[in-house]
Formats: C-alpha cells, structure tokens, sequence
C-alpha cells in the first residue's frame, strides 16, 4: 500500500479530536483542538490544518496518508456540507469537505459524527457482528447512527438519523438548540441534565450539595458526583433522564427492530446511574413483540475512539 495511513477527525460541540490510523485500525497518534473557540470557521480550518500537520510532520507520515475522513455535527455525506449544525459555532452551510481539500491537497470525506461512530463501533467494537443497531451518542447533544442489515442509513439526502430531534415532550417541552421545543437532546445531553438540576433546584426545596455551586455553573459532571456521592435529589435526576430516554428508545425499537443500542460519550459513563432506568423504561414500554429482543449496551472503544475510527474508515474512500 502506497499510502498506509487515513486521518479520522471527530468535530464536536466542545472539542475536536483527530487521529492517525493505520489499515487495522490502530491509532497511531491523536490531538485536538477547541471547537468553540473559534467564531470564525476559517480561523478553525486554519488552526486544524496547522494542528494536524504538526502532527504529522512529528510521526513523518505526512507524505503517507491516503485521505481524511471527518465526522461532525449535522454533515451530509452526499455533499461534503456541515449544514445548519445547532452544537457549533458556524452557522448556515459549510462547505467543510471542500475546504479542507483545498488545504490539504488530500482527498476529503465526510459524515454525521454520530454516523462515523457507529461505523467505528461495527468495525472495531460491541456493534462486531451485529446488523441491526443504533448507536446513540450522549454529549454536548444527542446523535445517532443507524444500521440497518449491516448498512448505514442515510436517507434520500444524507440527513436520516437525527433521533436527538424527536420530540419527547409535546407540550412546554424546553427550547432546543435546533430551534424547536420538546426534542430529547434538550433533555438528555450532558447539558440536557445540567438544564434537569436548574430546574429541581428552582422548583423544590429539597437539599443537595449541588445548592453549593452557582445554579449557572452546574455540570452534568457535578450531577454525577453529587449522584455517586449519595445525593438524592442528583440521584433522582438521572432516574428522570435515563427514564426519558429508555421511553424513547422504545419507540425508536418500533421502527428498525434493533438487536442492539449502543451507548457512547460521556453521559453513558455514568454506569448504572443512567442504565437502569434506561433499561427499565425501555421494557416497560416495548411492543409485546420486542421485550426481552433488545440489548443495550456501552461502546466498548476508548473515548473519542469510536468516531475518530469510524470517520478514518471513510479517509479510504475519499474522493
């Protein structure tokens, strides 16, 4: 092979990571940078290109890679396009693909970054072998990728998937990143769950030590502490949230009749606290006909792995 390596970029709300990996799926070194640092899209680019050639030139494999594959927030596979993502700083269509070509001279590919996951997670991890699954990222929103018979689906326009943007409360649901009220990324995101302890923290009198931190300031990453460290109030909002989308992967069963949904991102760490009311939610609320079929499962690739991998898998098809 003339050209051994792929670069697999992962954009997310937060953070972007990228990797360089070889035809086993192998990571040979990664970096990242801050999404939301910049304002300006080509500020990004400039300061990705200047990143990952750095890195590069450090594993003298610059001259080796045979093209770049990409996973970000709302990107149409069939375009090349980040369109109208609700979770970064650049709004409208980017033509993203094409703008990295024209910096780096290396053929460009890119796809939904819950999508790249999910071809990560069926190449390299719990999705081996299964060819009927949806991969739901929990992170600065909710994504989701969706197998089925060993196939992505993307739709007629390369947007299928977007399960973050179903509605799970009708009426007074929370305002969305996207611009609609209700979705279930408004509620069970990592800022999803900060939003749930603003709201029981104004709404109740119970005592937390979340009561400690700034309303303002609280994390998810503070619930899940407070929550491991006793607290009930903490406790009860990850019941509410895992309930919220074990509701929801129900009605997603009815649809794809999955064998498997895969976890991944940072919520998903919280072990237990948001597994069992998802598990539990999700079988008191199946069609007779799927209880006791359907897995749920967490990634089994490191962090950032899964759609770094997945995307490089699309650096050998670029055009």
């Amino acid at each position: 092979m003339s050209k051994p390596y792929v670069v697999g970029i992962d954009i997310g709300g937060t953070n972007t990571v990228f990797g360089i990996v070889d035809a086993r799926g192998n990571v040979l070194a990664s970096g990242s940078i801050k999404t939301q640092k910049y304002a300006a899209i080509g500020d990004y680019v400039n300061d990705l290109y200047n990143e990952l050639t750095r890195l590069l030139e450090q594993e003298n494999v610059a001259d080796q890679i045979a093209g770049i594959g990409v996973g970000a927030p709302n990107a149409n596979y069939f375009t090349g396009n980040i369109e109208a993502a609700a979770n970064l700083p650049w709004k409208g269509v980017i033509p993203f693909a094409q703008m990295l070509r024209d910096k780096f001279g290396i053929p460009v590919s890119i796809t939904n970054d819950a999508n790249a996951a999910a071809i990560g997670e069926m190449t390299y991890g719990a999705a081996r072998g299964i060819k009927d699954f949806i991969m739901i990222t929990l992170g600065t929103g909710v994504g989701s990728g969706i197998v089925i018979n060993g196939q992505l689906v993307y739709g007629h326009d390369g947007n299928a998937g977007e399960l973050g943007h179903v509605i799970v409360r009708r009426n007074n649901g929370r305002l969305c990143g996207c611009g609609r009220t209700g979705c279930l990324e408004a509620y069970a995101s990592a800022t999803g769950v900060a939003r749930t302890a603003r709201e029981f923290l104004e709404l109740r009198n119970d005592s937390s030590v979340l009561r400690q931190i700034p309303i303002q300031d609280i994390t998810s990453k503070d619930v899940y502490d407070a929550a491991t460290s006793g607290d009930k109030l903490a406790q009860e909002i990850f019941e509410y949230t895992g309930t919220i989308l074990g509701e929801t992967f129900a009605d997603f069963v009815a649809f794809s009749s999955p064998k498997a949904i895969i976890l991944f991102g940072g919520l998903s760490k919280s072990g237990e606290l948001i597994m069992r009311p998802i598990r539990e939610a999700l079988e008191k609320n199946l069609l007779t006909i799927y209880k006791g079929k359907v897995q749920v499962l967490l990634s089994e690739l490191k962090e950032s792995d899964a759609a770094v991998l997945g995307a490089s898998a699309l650096g050998w098809e670029a055009k």
